[in-house]
């Protein structure tokens, strides 16, 4: 009997974002043979270009995409942070035009303002540059057969359709996911999508001019400034040329009645006036009425799995597109694929098979299955905590931060912080332990606000980071109270003890 000849094994990966350009990268870097395949252009190609600008060219990449970058190709990592900008909390522009910064962290951590299409170019720009990648844009996959493993490819220049075959298939090809509609055919899933009632819109701040004429930011670059205004809010990021990426969330309702440019400056005038004198009436004006109005969508796959036997798996917004309102679609993103290396690491899974055309179709890979099961019976809360924690943080961002009662708590908060957690924990420490463990279960001790533990402590779970910060909310509550009621006691003391003075001296 001839021996059988071992082959690398092939995985095809749905979708050429940032998502899907770093999985390619790390089953690469695990021995894999790996093609990518993208409906759409080469986002490096200028004619893509233009149409980029329109959509949200902005995202805050913090330590959790930043730790799953590291974990995959960490010279990549530090050459995408340099093009950042690092944002180091929040300004709060209100009504009155006086701006409140409020820090994201008090060791002085921060977030970073990133574009879109740089870092998936720079992205790109890796894979293509790997041997073992290889990269289709124009090739739209319009099903999946997981059983006998191959894909049906339309080639949208040609209009040709071809299959293309696989030992391992990933889905990061977004909130309209082709291979979770697939999957769905083969898999239990309970899914759910749901468009919210806001919707959002892309306008641009330019960047001003010094006294000799140099382009210079209009606002302080190292903070995400936010204009809440309670049932809608405007944000803007920095970019490096000076200006500023804006974006506006509001009802549908309330954006549907402003559709002439005398309404938007009207509008503008009333709610976002310095806003309205950097962007300028003219910009403001085409950028509201041209751009598009984006649905603004929260896809999750409520109940287990998110992938099927040893053939394939979900990543990225295919199994959970979020709102915006953390900042961590991108994040999450990420460190799916960071989780899922380490997972194949872990578990020891083969880059190589034998060559055997007699292999039957129920065959499976233990190891490769054991991963798989493994990514989807631990991810699934934290996915599930994050896309709710994401809805929960809108109404904070539009309009909580701007209340007595929330920088009240937020004080409490980083004292607690201070007092029972005096040592920070830095991404470089963590970087090793990140590379090789998909999961920590522990939990931290000492207090920790949820916004370190989700922004700053990829070490942290979400659903981890969740569980803790309700333990802590409750404990909050019960010392608000407590003070409201010993204010109460003091005031009823005081005014007691002026009537008593009060009625001594009238006699």
């Amino acid at each position: 009997m001839p021996a059988l000849l071992e082959r690398p094994r092939k995985a095809v990966i749905i979708g050429a974002g940032p998502v899907g350009c770093l999985a390619a990268l790390a089953l690469a870097k695990h021995g894999w043979n790996v093609e990518v395949y993208e409906g759409r252009p080469d986002l490096r190609l200028p004619s893509s270009k233009a149409l980029s600008q329109q959509r949200s060219i902005n995202l805050a990449i913090s330590h959790r995409g930043i730790a799953a970058l590291e974990a995959v190709n960490p010279a990549a990592a530090q050459r995408f942070l340099k093009d950042a900008i690092p944002m180091r909390g929040r300004m709060i522009h209100t009504l009155s035009g006086k701006p409140d910064s409020q820090k994201y962290d008090r060791d002085g951590q921060c977030i970073n303002s990133i574009d879109r299409a740089l870092l998936n170019e720079g992205l790109l720009d890796e894979a293509s540059a790997s041997s073992k990648i290889r990269i289709l844009f124009n090739h739209k996959v319009t099903a999946v057969d997981f059983d006998h493993r191959f894909i049906t490819v339309r080639d949208s220049t040609s209009g040709l359709d071809s299959k293309v075959d696989f030992d391992f298939c990933i889905g990061a090809d977004g909130s309209y996911s082709v291979t979770r509609r697939q999957l769905m055919r083969v898999v239990r899933m309970d899914y759910n999508q749901e468009y919210i009632k806001d919707e959002y819109i892309e306008l641009k701040m330019p960047a001003g001019r010094d006294v000799d004429g140099q382009p210079v930011f209009f606002l302080d670059p190292n903070h995400l400034h936010i204009w809440p205004r309670h049932s809608f809010m405007l944000i803007a990021l920095p970019n490096r040329d000076k200006t500023f990426t804006c974006t506006l969330f509001a009802p549908s309702s309330v954006l549907d009645g402003i559709c002439t440019p005398e309404a938007v400056i009207s509008w503008f005038n009333r709610y976002f006036p310095d806003a309205l004198r950097a962007i300028g009436e003219k910009n403001l004006v085409n950028d509201f009425l041209r751009n598009p109005r984006s649905p603004l969508i929260c896809t999750k796959v409520r109940s287990m799995p998110y992938h099927y036997k040893d053939r394939a798996i979900l990543l990225g917004d295919a199994a959970h597109s979020m709102v915006p309102f953390y900042g961590q679609g991108l994040n999450c993103g990420l460190e799916d694929v960071r989780i899922l290396s380490a997972l194949l690491a872990q578990e020891g899974v083969a880059s190589t098979t034998t060559e055997d055309t007699a292999t039957s179709i129920n065959d499976v890979d233990g190891r490769l299955a054991s991963a798989l099961r493994c990514y989807s019976e631990n991810r699934h809360q934290d996915l599930v905590a994050i896309c709710d924690l994401a809805m929960d943080n809108y109404v904070e961002m539009r309009h909580s931060v701007t209340t007595l009662g929330y920088l009240l708590r937020k004080a409490l908060d980083n004292i607690l912080y201070t007092i029972s957690a005096p040592r920070p924990v830095s991404l470089p420490s963590l970087a090793l332990l990140l590379a090789r463990v998909p999961f920590t279960t522990v939990e931290p001790t000492g207090w920790l606000p949820l916004y370190t533990m989700v922004t700053f402590r990829p070490d942290i779970s979400y659903a981890t980071a969740r569980r803790k910060a309700a333990r802590q909310a409750y404990i909050l509550t019960g010392l608000h109270y407590a003070g409201v009621s010993l204010l109460g006691v003091a005031a009823t003391s005081l005014v007691y003890s002026i009537l008593i003075r009060y009625m001594k001296s009238s006699k």
